[in-house]
Formats: structure tokens, C-alpha cells, sequence
């Protein structure tokens, strides 16, 4: 922690007259990314900011050490020294993990030895960050491994102190003391590597084989899948797809929806022997011997059972196929079924008529062209997505790390001609670096099982070539190049030399290079590294292929994904396909590459080196996620699954982007206009009036920030349909008497008039003879069926918006903590008479009709300024901020003043903060609750302007959010 910092913390304790420093306040440490928490990110964040650092902790695995491995290397090359003192208690901590610490050059090892202190225990956990003067300490219960880190139940303590506070200094001193008794690394490990391995031998001889119970029982997606494809058969429907991602037991899913279905005879084509193989021992984990199973292949020749597990390449032959009858199998399991487009698999769906066809695929957006969605008439059964899968402990962890790719004056090249150029001036230099990067942040298991995806077949040729040219240890790497001019066999070959765990063989490979054909399709379990060494094109194509590393295997506990970053227009996708985000939103983007690692579900974590962030940075500022040509593309997409024009839940359901997309582009407004211009099949046209009112619910009312103006039009449209009284409307009126909506519905809040102009027939309610009531034009405009189902399906998606986002409200306010709204947006939902945006709000604004005061901040913290001239808005602690008065403002000035006697006056101080970053068109502020001003305010000269104003220390009622406070003030 920063001296200085720390000095200006206790000024804000001796101006709050608090009787405890701020800066010493304990915090609670402990793993749970629904709340922005983690034990990892706690000790990234402590190592980054560290002059040195010194851990205790009894075990150490190689799972634990991965994910620190990139602000480890940084610390290297800042030569930032740290001790980490371990243990051999129990043989438990991994000698690779110790020998990769070891091998950094700033820290220096040690082994306690536990056992020669007469099995005498040794279970500390301690990490201890010393910045300057002040030492911050993480005690508790979390060892170095990747579940202690990540998602136990763990209880830390952060606590910070002087380097001569007591407390400080008693666990220094004990630091010291086991250090003196312990051994240097270098003179154990050799011994303590034979102790490990013999511990794991006997492990290994001694387990007891787990025995799967005769019916196991499906997890939640498994049963959700199930429900599903019974309401697709009572439909009479004989065809249905599981879209579910590599590792998530589709398999499993396919048996346990037979186990409902009851066939007599089914049949199960995959593509290759193997995997056919597989199925069978999964079906036999889940029927026993209650029906036989028969294995139809290259090797086997089997007709007559119950259960058939088939190749494709033999199934597809005539004087195969022709020895069943038609209706054989009640039902068809296609595993793998993006492959259906072919020839052979045609044959066969042309042959068979079963009850129920089962296509199953992780990836069924196929880049020939051709429509799996159609072939099995758009019945999606359910679709298991990465997200979700790592939620539910579906999928192996991974390890992501963003990593600088080699340039040539700052440019990479992404199309064949050029690619050949840069790969044949850069190769040497470039493999050298990939290789580099590869063995230090190396993979889980005994030795590397790589992917790498290359942008040509140029560069994929000639990279697999020149590692080939280099050592790894005492050989020579072993790497093929395979494209799409391969044929199967020796695709199929090259994975099994890939996959070989036959420690005696030599005949295995490192790593496969190639472009795409390893996108989907292929099922290689024993993937522990995967390398991206080309551009994102698409969110769907980079889950494609992190997810060939993502299949649980025994003995592989994570995997690790290898990202090398160049100069590419399209960065900004990286952030949104790790994390699944359907709004494009630029600020979200920023904050999962800044403290994504603190909401990632389950193990796996997130790193960008310096220049790889600054690469994504200046991606997202320059995106056009809302822009025709990508609307169209994913709109184009979405369509060919569902197989008709998406409705708004589509978008929701099938995890398409958000509509609110085509909202936010200022040509469009709203879906109905998108449809209108760019949908050749869309028939549907509306007068000026409908389609004015269309785009005021879409740009006004349907982010579902506030319920009230849904709920008016919800209740007119009931009126409407019922021709009912209006009753419904007194019951609004009444619930809603002291908010502004009725003049944000007679268009009556409109920021200046050009807004005014822009809505001005968008008059939803109308006075007469005293009363409000339903505007009749309206009304009107509602018998036609199809706008007003246009509109109730509009208003029902910003319904669900509002319960999916802005239920959780705060107190008496329309807020919810740590979403995200603009001078707008908050200027409506305090219930203000008219939007001051056009007046310049300036930082803060008081409203004497509602008693409120908003205080907006954006958060530039300038790391260059000295901070004994720092003038500016800052956070002192997650419960404390300094903030700026307006210019030319002393203590007593009337506004400063008002803000020190809110309690008394009653007054409502509600802060907003957003970053320095934040896109310039949304202007969207965090709302980080009630704040109330505590000490005196403190007069300053604002820097380059010269003019007085006052630093308001303000205390917050409910400190920031760990994740959010984090990205903030970075």
C-alpha cells in the first residue's frame, strides 16, 4: 500500500472522527464470483502492488502456482524479491510446481521438513505483501491450489500494518525462524521427488475402484433436457437437437433420455470406432445388462443387438444399412451430427424412419453452409453453453492467459499472401517466443498435448516445421501440420499420436498445428494446452476452440489456453466469449479484462499482460458492436437456428445477442425497423405513428429500468384486449401517484426540444374532465393485431429485463446497486419534475421537489500526478471517497454547505461513479448507494485552473463491491 495513500487515509480518519484508522481495517477474504470474490485475485492484486512479498503456506500444486504464473513473471523482470517457504508434511505438495517457482530468478525456496521434526505438522497459510512502510497480510486457511484459490469454502483475513506493529512483527518473526530451519529447494528436491512419486505409486495401487451405480442419476441440465424432448415428442415431432459443449455428458444425456423412451431397439452412430467405444461404457453405467450392445465397425460385426453403436462409415454402406429394415430402431442417435451435411450421413437419414432422430453437436453453426437446424426442423431440445457448463463443474478449468504475439512494425497480418510474408520474416523469432511461453506456463500432466490454431496453412506449415528444428529437453519436438486437404485417416492418425500415453512409446506428438478443421468435431480428452496464434473473428469460433481442451480426463486438472494477441480490429470479442456477454456493453468488456478473474464460475481464471490489455482497450473503443453489418450477421445466425424471424425471447433463449442492440443504433431505434429494412421476408409494415411509438418504447421504457411505464402500457394493452373499464388504469395511478412516469409517457421529460419533436405524437396517456386516461390515438392504433402484438411482445422483454436486472432494489429508491445508469436515467428515477441534462449537471445537483442530491463522478485517477498536488475525486477505501465541489466554491458556499446538512434537512445524497473510459455515448455511471458527507470540508486551488473549491469527504452506507471497486480505481 502506497505511504502516501495510507497518510491520506488517516486524514479522512481524523476528518470523520472515526476511532478506528481506515487504513487498518480487517478484511474478509474468501472465494464467491457471485459477489466479486476470490482468494486469487485478492493475493494478484496484493503481488502487483508489492515492493516484496514472503508465503507460508504447507501445500503447494502445480493447479495453484498456474494461475499466478503471468504477475509472477512480471514481479521477475521488476526483480521484485519474494520467499515462499512450504513443507514435505504429508508429501502432498508437487514437486513440478516447486521446481517452476524455483526456476524464477526473484525467488528464493524453501522446504520445511516436517517429517524430520518428528512428523511434527505444519499447516500454514500466510501471504505477506510489503509496500514501503506497511506490510498487508492474508492469514487464514488457503494453500497454493487452484480449488483454495478459486471456490472452497475458505476464511482469510486481510489485515495491514506497520512494519512495527505487533501483529506484524509476530508473524515475521515466526516467517524467520521456520526459514532458518528450513532447507533451500535446490538440495531436496531430488530426494523429496522420489518421496512424492512413491506416495503417489502407492495411492495409486492402494485405491479402491469406484463402482457406478447401476441407474445413475442425471444432473440438472441432463433432467432439464429430458422434460424438454418429452414436450417435443408430444407435439408429434420425431426429430430434436442437443446443442451441448465438448465435456458436458451429451452421451450420458442420450442414454438417460432412452432410459425414459424405453426403445427396443436404438442405434448410435458416432464417426470413429473409438468413441463409439466410449458410448458403450457410458450406456452400460446407465442400463447394466438390462439390454445387449452390439459394436458395428471396421472390426466388429455385430447385427443383432438391442443397443447398436455404429461408425458412420459403415453404417452409410448399402449392403450394410439394407441388412436392417427401415424402421429397425424406434431411435437414432447421431453423435457428432454437424457432420449430417455429408453424402454417406444423408444416405442413412434416408433410409431409416425411426420415432425420434437425437442430433447431438457442441458446434452446429457450420461454416459450409449447411443447415443442421433445418435437418432437424429447428427442434432445439436444449443447448448446454460454456458458462453454464463451468458453473456446474461440467468441463476441466482453464487457464487463460493473453499473451503479446510478435509484430512487424506493430502490424500482424491475417490473410493467406501476406501471413506467408510475416510467418517466413518472423518464424524463428516468433516460434521462439511461443515455445518460450509454452514450457513456462507448461499444462497439467507429464507432458504437453497441444492444439495450436493458426490463421493460414501457410503459417500453421511453417511454424510446425521450425519447432520441429527445435529441442525440447533432450529431443527434438515432435508437431504436424493438418488442414483441411487431409484426409480422415491420417487426421485420425495424428490424434492418436497426439493422445498416446504409452510412457514407453515413442512414436507421440506434442502438439497438431492447423486452421480450422479442429474448431468442432473432435473429442481428444487429453488436450492439456491449447494455442491461438490468429485473430477472433468470433465469439462462437474461439469457445469452439478452447472448448478442444475443456473434456475432464483423470490425471488432468486444468488446462491451459495460450492466447498471443496481435494488433487485430476484432479483440474486443475475446472478453465477450469468455464470459458469454450479450449486451456488447464497452464498460462491461473493460471490467472482465480487468476483474473478470473475480466473477469467472468455478476454477478457471484470466490474464492479459500489459500490452495484450492495451491491444483489447483500443479494440473496444473502436468496435461497432451495434453497427448494421454485425446486426445482420448475428441476426442472420439466430434465423437459422430458430428457423423463422426471431421474436424477442429467441434472442433471450438461444443466448443471441441482446435485442437492445438494434435499439441503440441511431439509424434504427428499434427491431420492427431493422426487419423492415434488412428482412426480405418481413411483410409487416406500420404508419409513422406506429412505428414512432415503437421506437419510444425501445429507446425509452424497454431497458426495464423502471417498472412503472411497462406496467402502463401493460395495463392498456389488457384494456384494449378486454375492452374492459378503466380500472386498471385508477390501480396504476394510485400505486404511482409520486413518480414521474405519466410525463415520461406524455413525452412531458424530454431533455430539450429536439427530443420533444422527436416523440412528439408519443402520447400514451391524455387528460379529460380532470381525469387521466388512456390516449385514445392510441388505442386506435392497437387494433391492428400486428402491432399490437409488436408492441406487447416489446414490453413483455422489458419486463423480463426488469425482474432479471432491477428487482433487487435499493430502500425506497428505483436503484439497484452496481448497475449501471445514465444522467437520464437517473434524473427519471428520483422522480425529478423535468431531465436536467441539458443543463449541465456538473458533478452534483440538487432537486428541491423530491429533496435529492446526485452526485456523479468520473473516475480518472491519474497515476502521473504527484499526490501532494492531487486535486481530484478519489476513493480512499471501499467505504470512503474524496470527492471535488463544483469551481469557485469555499466551505461556505450554499451547495457545500447543503451537502454537510443533508441529515438534518433530510436530504437524499445518492452516489455515481463511472469510469474515465466509460463510452462516450452511453455515459452510464455504476450507482454505488446512499452517501452522507462526514468531517469538514477542506478548501484547495484546483489544478490548471486556479479557482477555489472544496474536498467533500463523503462516507458510503454501503462500502463498494470488491470486483467493481477494483476496476474503478485501477
Amino acid at each position: 500500500m502506497n505511504k502516501k495513500i495510507y497518510e491520506g487515509m488517516e486524514t479522512a480518519f481524523i476528518n470523520s472522527n472515526n476511532s478506528s484508522n481506515l487504513a487498518f481495517k480487517p478484511h474478509f477474504v474468501s472465494n464467491d464470483e457471485k459477489s466479486g470474490r476470490k482468494v486469487l485475485t485478492t493475493i494478484e492484486n496484493e503481488l502487483k502492488d508489492c515492493d516484496e512479498f514472503k508465503i507460508s503456506v504447507a501445500f503447494i500444486t502445480e493447479s495453484g502456482v498456474t494461475p499466478l504464473l503471468m504477475i509472477l513473471k512480471e514481479l521477475e523482470k521488476k526483480n521484485i524479491p519474494g520467499q515462499i517457504l512450504t513443507t514435505d508434511y504429508l508429501a502432498f505438495s508437487d514437486p513440478k510446481a516447486l521446481m517452476k517457482l524455483n526456476s524464477l530468478k526473484n525467488i528464493e525456496l524453501r522446504m520445511y521438513g516436517a517429517n524430520e521434526k518428528n512428523h511434527q505438522g505444519f499447516h500454514t497459510k500466510g501471504y505477506m505483501f510489503k509496500k514501503e512502510e506497511i506490510y498487508s497480510l492474508i492469514i487464514g486457511s488457503s494453500n497454493m491450489t487452484l480449488s483454495a484459490l478459486t471456490v472452497n469454502k475458505e476464511w482469510n483475513a486481510k489485515l495491514v500494518s506497520t512494519v512495527k506493529g505487533e501483529f506484524a512483527e509476530e508473524i515475521l518473526d515466526e516467517f524467520e525462524y521456520l526459514w532458518a530451519e528450513s532447507s533451500d529447494i535446490s538440495d531436496i528436491i531430488d530426494t523429496y521427488s522420489e518421496i512424492y512419486k512413491s506416495k503417489k505409486d502407492i495411492l495409486r495401487q492402494t485405491q479402491i475402484p469406484t463402482i457406478k451405480q447401476y441407474k445413475l442419476e442425471p444432473n440438472k441440465m441432463q433432467l432439464a433436457f429430458i422434460k424438454n424432448l418429452k414436450e417435443i415428442r408430444a407435439k408429434n415431432q420425431n426429430k430434436a437437437l442437443l446443442i451441448s459443449a465438448t465435456g458436458t455428458g451429451k452421451t450420458y444425456a442420450s442414454a438417460f433420455a432412452l432410459r425414459e423412451e424405453k426403445p427396443r431397439k436404438a442405434l448410435f452412430l458416432v464417426h470413429r470406432e473409438q468413441i463409439a467405444k466410449q458410448a458403450i461404457k457410458s450406456y452400460k453405467d446407465v442400463f447394466g445388462d438390462t439390454v445387449s450392445y452390439g459394436l458395428l465397425s471396421g472390426s466388429h460385426k455385430d447385427y443383432n443387438a438391442d443397443y447398436l453403436f455404429s461408425t458412420m462409415q459403415m453404417m452409410s454402406k448399402k449392403d450394410i444399412y439394407s441388412k436392417f429394415n427401415p424402421d429397425e430402431f424406434q431411435i437414432i442417435v447421431v453423435d457428432e451430427v454437424h457432420r449430417a451435411g455429408a453424402e454417406s450421413y444423408q444416405r442413412i437419414m434416408e433410409y431409416f424412419k425411426p420415432s425420434l432422430w437425437l442430433g447431438m453437436t457442441a458446434s452446429p453453426d457450420r461454416p459450409d453452409g449447411f443447415d443442421i437446424y433445418d435437418l432437424f426442423d429447428h427442434n432445439i431440445a436444449y443447448e448446454i453453453r460454456l458458462q453454464k457448463a463451468l458453473e456446474s463443474n461440467l468441463l476441466c478449468p482453464f487457464q487463460y492467459f493473453g499473451i503479446t504475439d510478435i509484430s512487424i512494425d506493430g502490424e500482424t497480418f491475417d490473410d493467406e499472401s501476406s501471413a506467408k510474408k510475416f510467418s517466413l520474416l518472423v518464424a524463428d523469432e516468433r516460434v521462439d517466443n511461443i515455445i518460450e511461453q509454452a514450457s513456462y506456463y507448461g499444462y497439467s500432466g507429464e507432458r504437453v498435448k497441444g492444439l495450436v490454431f493458426c490463421s493460414t496453412k501457410a503459417e500453421a506449415e511453417i511454424l510446425s516445421k521450425k519447432f520441429n528444428e527445435r529441442y525440447c529437453g533432450d529431443r527434438l519436438y515432435r508437431t504436424v501440420y493438418l488442414s483441411g486437404d487431409d484426409d480422415q485417416r491420417k487426421r485420425e492418425g495424428a490424434i492418436e499420436r497426439l493422445a498416446n500415453e504409452d510412457a514407453e512409446s515413442d512414436d507421440f506428438l506434442d502438439y497438431i498445428f492447423t486452421v480450422d478443421i479442429f474448431n468442432e468435431g473432435v473429442d481428444i480428452p487429453e488436450v492439456n494446452q491449447v494455442i491461438m496464434l490468429r485473430p477472433t473473428q468470433s465469439p462462437i469460433v474461439f469457445v469452439q476452440q478452447l472448448g478442444r481442451g475443456l473434456r475432464k480426463r483423470e490425471g488432468k486438472e486444468f488446462v491451459v489456453v495460450l492466447d498471443f494477441i496481435g494488433n487485430y480490429t476484432n479483440n474486443f470479442m475475446i472478453p465477450i466469449a469468455l464470459f458469454g456477454d450479450r449486451t456488447y456493453n464497452k464498460d462491461n468488456m473493460r471490467r472482465y479484462v480487468i476483474e473478470g478473474n473475480r466473477i469467472m464460475p468455478g476454477s478457471s481464471s484470466i490474464h492479459f499482460d500489459e500490452i495484450s490489455k492495451k491491444r483489447i482497450f483500443d479494440s473496444i473503443d473502436t468496435a461497432k458492436p451495434n453497427s448494421i453489418k454485425f446486426l445482420k450477421e448475428e441476426y442472420k445466425n439466430l434465423k437459422n437456428k430458430v428457423g423463422h424471424i426471431p421474436s424477442y425471447r429467441d434472442f433471450e433463449e438461444y443466448g443471441a445477442i441482446d435485442v437492445s442492440l438494434f435499439f441503440e443504433n441511431s439509424n434504427l431505434g428499434s427491431y420492427y425497423a431493422f426487419l423492415k429494412k434488412y428482412e426480405d421476408d418481413y411483410c409487416i409494415y406500420f404508419d409513422s405513428l406506429q412505428e414512432e411509438l415503437l421506437r419510444f418504447i425501445s429507446e425509452k421504457v424497454a431497458n426495464g429500468k423502471r417498472f412503472a411505464e411497462l406496467d402502463f402500457i401493460e395495463r392498456m394493452l389488457q384494456y384494449k384486449k378486454h375492452s374492459g373499464s378503466d380500472i386498471e388504469l385508477e390501480k396504476w395511478l394510485e400505486r404511482y401517484k409520486s413518480s414521474n412516469a405519466i410525463q415520461v409517457l406524455c413525452n412531458e421529460f424530454a431533455s430539450n426540444e429536439n427530443n420533444k419533436r422527436k416523440y412528439q405524437n408519443s402520447i400514451f396517456a391524455e387528460e379529460k374532465q380532470g381525469n387521466i386516461q388512456f390516449s385514445e390515438k392510441i388505442l386506435a392504433k392497437l387494433d391492428d393485431a400486428n402491432f399490437y402484438h409488436e408492441v406487447s411482445e416489446l414490453v413483455e422483454y422489458g419486463v423480463r429485463q426488469n425482474k432479471l436486472y432491477y428487482s433487487n432494489k435499493y430502500k425506497e429508491t428505483d436503484f439497484v446497486l452496481y448497475q449501471k445508469y445514465t444522467y437520464e436515467d437517473v434524473c427519471k428515477l428520483l422522480n425529478w419534475s423535468r431531465n436536467e441534462v441539458a443543463l449541465n449537471i456538473g458533478g452534483y445537483k440538487y432537486d428541491k421537489d423530491t429533496n435529492t442530491f446526485p452526485v456523479f463522478i468520473n473516475y480518472n485517477k491519474d497515476e502521473n500526478i504527484s499526490d501532494s498536488i492531487r486535486y481530484e475525486d478519489r476513493f480512499v477505501d471501499e467505504g470512503t471517497m474524496i470527492a471535488l465541489s463544483k469551481q469557485s466554491r469555499t466551505p461556505e458556499s450554499k451547495d457545500v454547505q447543503q451537502i454537510y446538512q443533508a441529515k438534518e434537512h433530510g436530504t437524499k445524497i445518492y452516489l455515481f461513479v463511472r469510469k474515465n473510459k466509460d463510452d462516450a455515448v452511453s455515459k452510464e455511471f455504476y450507482f454505488l448507494g446512499e452517501i452522507s458527507a462526514v468531517g469538514e470540508p477542506q478548501p484547495v486551488i484546483m489544478r490548471n485552473t486556479d479557482k477555489d473549491a472544496v474536498e467533500i469527504t463523503y462516507k458510503l452506507e454501503v462500502p463498494v463491491r470488491e470486483d467493481i471497486y477494483d476496476y474503478i480505481v485501477s
